[in-house]
């Protein structure tokens, strides 16, 4: 393994849950040992952070107990940077650590300086937020999809360097086909990835959409959302209902509402489906308005 490899494994610990402090000053130290690296005391003037960082969120929380803590104890495990520029470097790993230094008004960050590529750069980042689980499940499978298009990696080389296994990475990909609106509900925590697995069974991007209104609007659980899919499904193998599919998806686009056509012996039924008061008012509107 090479000395960045050692490093990246031990200033990375992969356990659940918080590090003591002395835990990470013995790793840090025998990684130091190992690759013969410095800890650098950085400016932090001198450094900027990474535009290519997979994490683009920091949660205000997570900030205020990070800073709390660097405020009693110090940094203790340094930041990896590398140099840009004479007298300008560019975080690989520790963006956090450096904006609560910055909260703090600390004049320099403990740090070390390493020349590498920018897959290794990537790596780093990536793998840090990963292991700790820091990034959401969309920033997740926006760093693995850059992993494919920018360095030629497929599911199974991603899989093998992130130690995860390859449908892991496949199914976090899959986040990626479903529409912009719930791909945004996933970012912001107001869905689960769970839920998200479970609206990649409807093929229809406008059905998609319908359910993650219903979702939202009722408040509904993984269990409850898999249970009114399952209704949903049943409905389909209903005789003759293969022939208005095409219908429904356009009425449910237009209507912004879930629609089911129901046949029946003598004509049939139009069902239109909503979640609120609110949205049952704009449907009569819609309907009370139209020309």
């Amino acid at each position: 393994m090479s000395p960045l490899g050692k490093g990246l494994g031990a200033l990375i610990p992969t356990a659940t849950g918080p590090v003591p402090q002395q835990t990470i000053q013995k790793i840090t130290q025998e990684t130091l040992r190992q690759t013969g690296e410095q800890i650098w005391q950085i400016p932090i003037s001198q450094i900027e952070p990474n535009p290519e960082q997979p994490r683009k969120n920091f949660s205000r929380l997570e900030m205020d107990e990070l800073t709390n803590s660097i405020r009693e104890y110090g940094i203790i495990q340094p930041l990896i940077l590398t140099k840009i520029a004479p007298g300008k470097y560019e975080i690989v790993a520790g963006e956090r650590r450096w904006r609560a230094a910055q909260l703090l008004e600390l004049k320099t960050v403990p740090a070390i300086v390493r020349t590498m590529t920018e897959m290794e750069k990537f790596e780093i980042s990536l793998l840090e937020n990963v292991q700790r689980q820091d990034l959401n499940p969309m920033e997740r499978a926006r760093a693995y999809q850059r992993l494919t298009d920018e360095f030629g990696l497929n599911q199974e080389r991603i899989a093998q360097k992130l130690g995860k296994a390859r449908a892991t990475i496949a199914n976090a990909l899959r986040l990626l086909v479903l529409p912009t609106s719930v791909q945004q509900a996933i970012e912001s925590g107001r869905i689960t990835e769970s839920h998200a697995k479970t609206l990649l069974s409807i093929e229809d991007p406008v059905k998609q959409e319908i359910f993650l209104k219903r979702i939202l609007g009722l408040g509904l659980s993984v269990r409850e959302t898999e249970e009114m899919l399952k209704g949903q499904h049943a409905g389909h193998h209903a005789v003759g209902h293969s022939r208005f599919i095409d219908q429904e998806r356009l009425l449910s686009q237009k209507l912004n509402s879930l629609v089911k056509i129901k046949q029946q012996k003598r004509g049939g039924k139009i069902v239109i489906g909503f979640t609120s008061d609110g949205e049952l008012k704009q449907l009569i509107d819609r309907f009370l308005n139209s020309n």
